[in-house]
């Protein structure tokens, strides 16, 4: 059977540890054949990314700090010097302060906004940048949004503000990219058990409200956050750039039950 992303380079930057959503995209871009490179962020996150790295065919590790220009540039220069040429890039870093998403909105600091913000979302701006120049080919960016972008979750605050400057800002890279054939879409996922997302208070009575009202009537497994990855770094997915597509069991479109 032909592998979706036979001789690809992909760059994926987020991957902290094994429930990692970028981890499971890692492992499906493996399935597909794809030549993998992670980031890390520390020495202690290094360990961990190391030891998941030698399930995925010995993938390269950089380290990177998507806070800093200076890291963003030596990591695009590094691989410029090797000569790589990118195909895609997975974007799945998202931020904020524990304080900011325990309490009401209206309480955020300013600092834990721009922070937020910076980490969230200008990370994306800021990569895609410094790796544009090495999709010599054309490709696709990908990073991962969810719905508190667009409709108010309890107590995702502040984060759903930053997804919100997520999704704007693919749609007008992509505006930007496109005449250099460099796609750039956003995955919606639904909620799923990650690390970060222990840091929302109530996260378990989310869970169980999303598995209650999708169509689907459960929750979203982290597979199939990154087939659809494959979809949009293959040549499946060359029509579609600027896009949020949904992948959470459909709970997007439903509205208010009736009440008896």
């Amino acid at each position: 059977m032909p592998q979706l992303l036979d001789s690809k380079t992909t760059l994926i930057l987020g991957v902290a540890n094994k429930w990692s959503i970028a981890w499971a995209i890692a492992q499906a871009f493996h399935r597909e054949g794809a030549k993998i490179i992670l980031t890390y962020l520390g020495d202690r996150q290094k360990t961990t990314v190391e030891e998941l790295a030698s399930e995925v065919g010995g993938a390269e590790l950089i380290a990177c700090d998507v806070t800093s220009d200076a890291e963003i540039d030596a990591m695009a220069a590094y691989l410029q010097d090797r000569g790589v040429k990118l195909d895609a890039v997975v974007h799945s870093v998202a931020f904020a302060n524990r304080e900011d998403l325990s309490r009401p909105f209206v309480e955020t600091s300013r600092t834990g906004f721009a922070l937020a913000h910076d980490v969230s979302a200008y990370s994306l701006v800021a990569v895609s940048r410094a790796m544009s120049p090495l999709m010599k080919e054309g490709g696709s960016i990908m990073t991962l949004s969810y719905l508190g972008a667009v409709r108010v979750v309890e107590n995702y605050n502040v984060m759903g503000v930053a997804k919100a400057a997520l999704e704007a800002c693919v749609r007008y890279l992509a505006s930007d990219l496109g005449a250099q054939n460099i796609r750039v879409n956003a995955i919606s996922a639904g909620p799923i058990k990650t690390t970060s997302a222990r840091g929302i208070r109530d996260f378990s009575k989310v869970l169980d409200g999303v598995a209650a009202v999708a169509p689907l009537k459960r929750n979203t497994d982290p597979a199939e956050v990154a087939d659809t990855a494959v979809f949009l770094a293959s040549s499946l997915g060359r029509g579609v750039t600027g896009n949020v597509i949904y992948v959470d069991a459909g709970f997007q479109v439903m509205g208010l039950k009736a009440t008896t």
